[in-house]
C-alpha cells in the first residue's frame, strides 16, 4: 500500500513542479479507483462519508485497512502487543515473596490506546512512523502529501500513545525513569559498555504476565548534554524486546549520589552534594524522558554507509545520475542507490524548481570568458579573503577562482588569469562578459581590454539573467561548499578552503551542458583521474616526522583534510591543534569520522585562526609581548608586579592561547633584576636571606621615566633646544604661508597681542613623537563689528564619528586619516586685522611695525569659520555635499561611488567604496593644502583606534593615565563601580571643599573622557552638576570615580560588525535629586550591536509622576532617533522598520500611544507630545521591556557591583587586554543571584 500511495504521489509532485495542480478530490477519487476488489467495503464508506476526508486522514485509514485485509486473508490474529517493563525480575516467572505486584506502590503504566487498528499493530509489523511535517502517524516527511505544500502549517496532535515492548528504532539518546524497575534495561547492545552473555535464569516481566529474556549484562555511561557529568548504569540489563531505554531511579540515584525531583512538567537531577542542577527533563505523554548527550556520533553513523554513498561524499554531493555516468567508465566507482537521500544536499541545495538554462555559442577555448565577483563573505576566511572573482571559459565551462581581500584586485587577478592563458595554452582571451560593476569599468580596466583587444561585454543594469552562466556558477559553488562545510561541521572561517575544493571537483564532474563531458577533458582533452579524491573535512594524519621534536615525538597529528594543493602534488591538511596548514603526499585518511561533527563548532579559542591579513601586531598576545622585554629594565614601563595596586575586585575570566612550554632566556646574572646569591653564612640560624627568600628591589630609572615639561611661558621655552627648533619651524611656516605683512601701527585701530603655546603631541603608546609650538592671537580682545563678524563653525559630532567608523568596518572600506598642517592658515581673513610681533622673533629692522593679518591665524574668533570655508569650498567644486543632518560630514555619490568626508577641525576622516576615486580626491588635496596622511586610524582627537578586520576598538587609556596623574590618584586602589549606591550625608559632607578649582578642573577632564567610557556618564553628570559650590560630599563622590577609572583604564568602546538597524533603549528615575526633586533622564541607541548614542541628563523641571518623568525621557530619546535616522539614511543606510524604543513604565507606553488628558497628564508640555506623530508615521515604536532588562537604567541612578558590571558589558564596552582578534564571542559576568 505504501508503494502505491508513494507512485500516486510522484506524479503529484511531477504534476506540481509544472506548474499546474491537481485539486485532492481529484486525487482521493484516483486512489480508490486503483484500489483491489479486497477494498470495496472500505471505498464505499470513504464515497458514502457525509464528512469531507483529507490526504493525511486516507492515507492512515488506507495502511490500516491493509492490515485488516491481510488479516482476514491469512485467518491469523495477533496478539496485543505487550507493555512496558515493570522492573527486573530476580526469578523466572515469580514474584518476591509471592506476590503478584512489585512493592513499589508508585509504578504506572503508561496509558494505553483503545483503537488497536490504528495503534497497535501486529507483531511483524514495525511501529507506525510519525510525519515530521504534518505531525500525523502512518508514514514519514518523504510520502507526506504537504511535502511540496510551502504554506501548509502543521496541526499538533495530543493523541497518547502505549509503549510497546517489541523491537523498534528508539534512539540511543532517550531513556524513560521508571521509578517502578529494580534495574536499568535497554533494547540495544551498543548502550553496554564490554557486555557479557547473561548467564542467569531471571527474566523480565512485564504487564501482561509475559516474561521477556535478558541477553547481555554489563555497565554502561550515560553522558549529560551541556555537562561534563556522565551518570554510571550498574548491573545495565540487554532487553532486545524492550521499545525504550529505562532507567531505575532508585539504582540510579544510589549510584551516582544524585536526587530526582519530579514535577507536573518534568523532572530535576540535582548533586546530592553542592545541590547542583544536572539536568532537566520534561514530562511527555505520561513518561519522564531523559535526553543523554549523543554517545553514537555523526563520523559512526556514516560509518554505516555504502560504497556507493561514500563516492557521493567523495566527489563533493554530485546528482546521482553524475556518479552513475562515472560509474560506466571508472570500475572503482559505484552509482548511488536510487533511495539514498543526502540531507546535506537537501539542506545546501534548496532552490526554486525551474531555472533556464544559458546556450553556449562558443567554438574554441576562451573565446568568450565569463566572470562575477561574490561578497563580502560573512567572515574572513583563514588567510583573511572576504571576496573571489571566477572567470569560466564559455566552451569548455572549466572555472578558475581567485581570493581576494578587496573587490579592487579584481584588475590584478584578471591580468594574471590572462598570462596564465598565454603561457599555458598559448592563446588569448577573445571576449569578457560581466556586469558593470565598479571593479570591471574602472579606467586601468578599460584600458589594459583595450590595449590587449578584449571585447567587453556588460550586462544591463539590475539584470543578471545577461551574465547568467557566471550567476549559475555562483550558485552550484556555493551550493557545493555548503554541503561541504555542512557536512564536516566546519566553522565558516573555512569557507575559502571549501570553495577552492568545491571548483576542482565541478572541474572534475559531467556537465550537463557539455553533453555530459567533463571541463577538464573538454579543455585538457584527457579524462581526470578519481582515485585520489577523499571527502572533504574527514579525519586525516599527514607525516610529519620532519617537524618533530625529538625521535619520541609523536609522527603526526589529528588534521581535517581541507583540499588539494593547487601548487604541490599533495593534500592540504589543517592541524586542529596548532592551527597550521600542513601540505604533504603521506597521509592517511579517516573519511567516516569529521573531527568537529560531534560537538559544538568550535569558536576563535578552540580552533586557531591563522590568518595572514590582520596586522601581525594585532596577532600577538599581550603576554607574549611582555615575555620579550628585556630583564633588564630601563623605565617604569616595565611594570614590576609588586609595585602595581592590585585592584579589589576581578574582571571575567577569559580563556588565553598557552603561551609556548619552553624557558625564556635570562639576561646577565649580575643585573639588578638578577641579584647574586647570597655569600655562605656558617651561622645555625635559617634567615630568609641564606634561604633565598628575598623580596626582589625595585630599580627605577627616573631619569628615563620623567615626562618631558610643558612650559607655559616663552622665557621657559627658551631654556630648552626642542622647543626654541619647534618655535622656530612654527615661524618659517607662517612666513612661508604668508600669513602677514608688517606695516606701521593704524591709528584707531585695534592691536591684538599674541603668545606662544606649546604641546606634545604622542603616539597612542604614550610616547613623545612631536614638540609642538604654535603662535596664537590674542583674539579675546576682538570687537564685534571691528576685527570679526560671524564666528560659527561646525564640528563633526561624536555619534557621526562612530557611526561612519561603524559603517566603513561593515562596509570593509579603508579608513584614510588625514592631517592638516597650519589648517587655519589657509581660511583668508575679510577683515582687517593687527596683531603685534611675536615675542622672540622681532624684526630688528621694523621692531615697531606691527603685523597685519592675511590668513586667519589661529586664536582669532573667527579663524575656524574661515579655515572651514575654505576646505569646504574646495570639496563642493570637487562634487561634495553637505549632509542635512550634520555640516561638518560632506557626501560624494556618482551612480556607485560614495565617498564620505568628515572634519573635525583640522581632524579629518575619509572613507568609501571606490579606490579611484579616493586616489584622486588625495592628489587635489595634496596640491591645495599640506596634508599629512596617515598610514591607519590610530589616534583621532585624543582617541586611541584599534583596528581588526572584524572590530575596532575606542578607548582613551592615556588621556586616562593623564587625568590620574594630574589628580594625584595615580597611585589609587581602584574600585568595581563609579558611585556609591546608598550613602549616608553627615555634617561634614556638606561643608565646602577647599579647592575648588581643582575639583572643575577634574570635573571638566572627565566629560571628554566620557566619549568612550558610556559607563561613566551617570557619575560625570553628577559630579559636573555641583562644578559651582563643590562640597566635601562631592569631592568624594570625585575620588570614588577615580579610583573606577584606575582599575578600568585600558576599556574602551567596541565597534562590530552586525546588522545595521538601530533601537534604543530609555528609562528616568524619577525624583532622584533630593535636593530640588528633579528626574534623571537616561538613553542609549545601538546601531546594530555599536552603542552609537548616549545620554544622562537631569531634567528642567520637577515631574509631578514616574509617568511624566519616563513620558520626558522618551521625548528627549525619540528626537536623538529622529537625528540619528535621518543621518544614516544619508549614509545609505537605509531603516526598513520603525526604530524600537524598549521602555519599561507602561503607563508612558500608554500615554504615547493614546491621547490620554486627564488630571495628571494634561500639564504636560504639548511639544513632548509629538512622540505619538512619529508612531503614526512609523518611524518609530514603543515597545515594553522588563526593567531587569533595561540597559538605560546605568544612566540614570547608582547600582550596585553586580548590576552594573552585567549592564556594562551589554554596553559593549571592552578591554584592550582581551583577546582582540579571531571571532568574537560576548563577554557574561557571572553573579551569584
Amino acid at each position: 500500500m505504501q508503494q502505491y500511495l508513494a507512485k500516486i504521489k510522484t506524479i503529484v509532485d511531477t504534476i506540481a513542479a509544472s506548474g499546474s495542480s491537481v485539486d485532492q478530490e481529484d486525487i482521493i477519487l484516483y486512489i480508490l479507483n486503483g484500489l483491489p476488489s479486497s477494498y470495496n467495503s472500505f471505498k464505499t464508506s470513504i464515497r458514502t462519508s457525509l464528512l469531507p476526508i483529507d490526504l493525511d486522514t486516507l492515507y492512515s485509514l488506507l495502511c490500516s485497512e491493509e492490515i485488516h485485509v491481510q488479516q482476514e486473508t491469512e485467518k491469523e490474529s495477533s496478539p496485543l502487543s505487550d507493555s512496558v517493563a515493570l522492573y527486573s525480575n530476580t526469578s523466572s516467572n515469580k514474584f518476591r515473596n509471592n506476590k503478584k505486584f512489585p512493592r513499589n506502590k508508585n509504578t504506572s503504566l503508561p496509558p494505553s490506546s483503545s483503537h488497536t487498528a490504528s495503534n497497535n499493530q501486529s507483531g511483524n509489523s514495525n511501529t507506525r512512523p510519525i510525519c515530521q511535517i504534518c505531525g500525523k502517524m502512518g508514514h514519514v516527511a518523504i510520502n507526506c502529501w504537504h511535502r511540496c505544500n510551502m504554506n501548509y502549517a502543521p496541526t499538533s496532535s495530543r493523541q497518547p500513545r502505549a509503549m510497546l515492548a517489541q523491537p523498534s528504532s528508539t534512539s540511543n539518546q532517550e531513556w524513560v525513569l521508571d521509578s517502578g524497575a529494580s534495574t536499568h534495561l535497554t533494547p540495544n547492545a551498543s548502550n553496554i559498555n564490554y557486555p557479557s552473555a547473561y548467564r542467569g535464569s531471571d527474566v523480565v516481566s512485564i504487564a501482561n504476565g509475559s516474561a521477556l529474556p535478558i541477553h547481555n549484562t554489563g555497565q554502561g555511561i550515560l553522558p549529560l548534554p551541556d555537562s561534563d557529568r556522565k551518570l554510571r548504569l550498574s548491573n545495565l540489563l540487554h532487553v532486545p524486546s524492550l521499545t525504550h531505554n529505562l532507567l531505575s531511579v532508585s539504582k540510579l540515584t544510589a549510584d551516582n549520589s544524585i536526587r530526582i525531583c519530579f514535577d507536573a512538567n518534568g523532572f530535576t537531577i540535582k548533586d546530592m552534594q553542592d545541590h547542583r542542577p544536572l539536568i532537566h527533563g520534561h514530562l511527555r505523554n505520561g513518561l519522564y524522558h531523559l535526553q543523554s548527550a549523543s554517545t553514537v556520533s555523526i563520523p559512526a553513523l556514516a560509518a554505516t554507509r555504502n560504497t556507493s554513498n561514500l563516492w557521493h561524499d567523495r566527489l563533493g554531493h554530485p546528482h546521482n545520475n553524475i556518479v552513475s555516468i562515472l560509474a560506466k567508465s571508472f570500475s572503482d566507482i559505484t552509482p548511488v542507490s536510487s533511495l539514498f537521500v543526502c540531507k546535506y544536499c537537501n539542506m545546501a541545495k534548496s532552490h526554486k524548481l525551474v531555472f533556464h538554462n544559458s546556450i553556449t555559442n562558443s567554438t574554441a577555448p576562451f573565446q568568450l570568458i565569463h566572470s562575477d565577483v561574490w561578497g563580502p563573505a560573512p567572515q574572513a576566511s583563514l588567510d583573511g579573503f572576504k571576496y573571489y572573482v571566477l572567470f569560466i571559459d564559455d566552451y569548455t565551462r572549466f572555472c578558475w577562482i581567485y581570493p581576494m581581500h578587496y573587490k579592487h584586485e579584481t584588475f590584478t587577478k584578471f591580468k594574471n588569469f590572462c598570462h596564465l592563458v598565454t603561457t599555458q595554452f598559448n592563446l588569448t582571451p577573445k571576449a569578457l562578459r560581466s556586469d558593470g560593476g565598479g571593479e570591471f569599468t574602472s579606467t586601468d580596466f578599460k584600458s589594459f581590454l583595450a590595449q590587449q583587444g578584449i571585447l567587453h561585454q556588460i550586462s544591463c543594469p539590475h539584470t543578471p539573467e545577461q551574465n547568467g552562466v557566471a550567476e549559475r556558477k555562483h550558485r552550484h559553488l556555493l551550493e557545493l561548499t555548503r554541503t561541504l562545510l555542512l557536512q564536516a561541521s566546519l566553522p565558516h572561517r573555512f569557507w575559502a578552503e571549501s570553495l577552492s575544493t568545491a571548483n576542482y571537483l565541478i572541474n572534475r564532474l559531467p556537465s550537463k551542458p557539455l553533453s555530459y563531458q567533463t571541463p577538464y577533458h573538454r579543455l585538457y582533452g584527457k579524462d581526470p583521474s578519481y582515485t585520489h579524491l577523499r571527502v572533504f573535512g574527514c579525519l586525516c594524519f599527514p607525516w610529519l616526522k620532519p617537524y618533530t621534536m625529538n625521535k619520541l615525538s609523536p609522527r603526526s597529528q589529528e588534521c581535517i583534510f581541507l583540499g588539494y594543493s593547487s601548487s604541490h602534488k599533495g593534500y592540504k591538511c589543517y592541524s586542529m591543534s596548532t592551527g597550521k596548514m600542513h601540505i604533504s603526499r603521506h597521509v592517511v585518511f579517516h573519511e567516516h569520522v569529521f573531527p568537529l561533527a560531534s560537538h559544538q563548532l568550535p569558536n576563535s579559542r578552540s580552533l586557531p585562526t591563522v590568518t595572514g591579513f590582520t596586522p601581525p601586531l594585532l596577532l600577538t598576545p599581550h603576554s607574549i609581548l611582555s615575555n620579550k622585554l628585556p630583564a633588564t629594565t630601563t623605565s617604569t614601563q616595565s611594570i614590576n608586579p609588586n609595585s602595581i595596586p592590585q585592584s579589589n575586585y576581578s574582571e571575567p575570566n577569559r580563556d588565553t592561547d598557552p603561551l609556548p612550554a619552553s624557558p625564556i632566556p635570562q639576561t646577565n646574572p649580575t643585573s639588578p633584576t638578577n641579584p647574586l646569591p647570597p655569600p655562605a653564612s656558617t651561622h645555625q640560624m635559617v634567615t630568609r636571606l641564606k634561604s633565598g627568600i628575598t623580596k626582589p628591589r625595585q630599580v627605577l630609572d627616573l631619569l628615563a621615566t620623567a615626562a618631558p615639561t610643558i612650559p607655559t611661558t616663552f622665557a621657559q621655552a627658551a631654556k630648552h633646544h626642542p622647543w626654541r627648533k619647534a618655535m622656530s619651524e612654527e615661524f618659517m611656516a607662517l612666513q612661508q604661508q604668508g600669513t602677514w605683512s608688517l606695516v606701521p601701527p593704524p591709528a584707531n585701530k585695534p592691536v591684538l597681542g599674541s603668545k606662544w603655546t606649546y604641546k606634545l603631541k604622542t603616539l597612542p603608546s604614550g610616547q613623545v613623537d612631536k614638540y609642538k609650538a604654535r603662535l596664537v592671537a590674542q583674539g579675546f580682545s576682538q570687537q564685534f563689528g571691528v576685527n570679526y563678524n560671524e564666528t560659527f563653525s561646525p564640528v563633526a559630532k561624536v555619534p557621526t564619528i562612530r557611526i561612519l567608523l561603524t559603517l566603513a568596518l561593515h562596509r570593509n572600506w579603508p579608513i584614510q586619516q588625514l592631517d592638516v598642517s597650519n589648517a587655519f592658515l589657509h581660511g583668508e581673513l575679510s577683515e582687517d586685522v593687527y596683531m603685534r610681533q611675536p615675542t622672540g622673533f622681532v624684526d630688528p629692522q621694523l621692531p615697531n611695525h606691527v603685523c597685519k593679518l592675511h590668513k586667519s591665524l589661529y586664536g582669532l574668533k573667527q579663524a575656524p569659520r574661515q579655515w572651514f570655508k575654505k576646505l569646504t569650498t574646495f570639496l563642493l567644486q570637487f562634487g561634495f555635499r553637505f549632509s542635512r543632518s550634520d555640516t561638518s560630514l560632506l557626501l560624494y555619490t556618482n551612480k556607485n561611488v560614495h565617498l564620505y568626508f568628515l572634519i573635525y577641525v583640522d581632524d579629518i576622516l575619509l572613507t568609501g567604496n571606490d579606490n579611484a576615486t579616493l586616489k584622486r580626491l588625495l592628489e587635489h588635496l595634496h596640491a591645495t593644502f599640506k596634508i599629512k596622511q596617515m598610514a591607519a586610524v590610530s589616534l583621532y582627537l585624543g582617541i586611541q583606534v584599534t583596528q581588526s578586520p572584524n572590530r575596532i576598538l575606542l578607548q582613551q587609556t592615556h588621556y586616562a593615565n593623564q587625568l590620574l596623574d594630574k589628580a594625584g590618584f595615580s597611585n589609587c586602589k581602584p574600585v568595581a563601580t563609579p558611585m556609591i549606591s546608598k550613602s549616608t550625608p553627615t555634617s561634614h559632607d556638606i561643608q565646602p571643599y577647599t579647592d575648588p578649582t581643582l575639583y572643575r578642573t577634574i570635573a571638566g577632564s572627565l566629560q571628554y573622557l566620557s566619549i568612550t567610557r558610556p559607563d561613566i556618564a551617570f557619575a560625570v553628570n553628577s559630579i559636573c552638576q555641583h562644578m559651582h559650590s563643590p562640597t566635601i560630599k562631592d569631592f568624594l563622590a570625585l575620588k570614588r570615580l577615580l579610583r573606577y577609572i584606575k582599575g578600568t583604564t585600558t576599556i574602551g568602546l567596541q565597534i562590530d560588525r552586525h546588522d545595521l538597524q538601530l533601537r534604543s533603549f530609555v528609562d528616568a528615575d524619577w525624583a532622584a535629586d533630593s535636593a530640588d526633586r528633579k528626574s534623571i533622564t537616561g538613553h542609549c541607541t545601538f546601531l546594530g550591536s555599536t552603542l552609537i548614542s548616549w545620554c544622562s541628563k537631569k531634567q528642567t523641571t520637577v515631574a509631578k509622576s514616574s509617568t511624566e518623568a519616563e513620558y520626558r525621557a522618551l521625548s528627549s530619546a525619540v528626537s536623538e532617533i529622529l537625528w540619528l535616522r535621518r543621518l544614516v539614511e544619508e549614509l545609505h543606510l537605509p531603516q526598513t522598520s520603525p526604530t524600537v524604543i524598549h521602555c519599561d513604565n507602561t503607563s508612558a507606553i500608554a500615554l504615547a500611544h493614546n491621547p490620554v488628558f486627564h488630571a495628571r497628564t494634561k500639564h504636560i508640555e504639548i511639544d513632548h507630545h509629538f512622540i505619538r506623530d512619529h508612531i503614526d508615521s512609523g518611524h518609530i515604536s514603543v515597545t515594553h521591556l522588563s526593567s531587569i532588562d533595561q540597559i538605560a537604567d546605568i544612566f540614570t541612578k547608582p547600582l550596585s557591583a553586580t548590576r552594573f558590571l552585567a549592564l556594562r558589558n551589554k554596553l559593549n564596552i571592552h578591554s584592550s587586554n582581551d583577546q582582540f582578534e579571531g571571532e568574537y564571542k560576548p563577554t557574561h559576568t557571572c553573579s551569584s543571584a
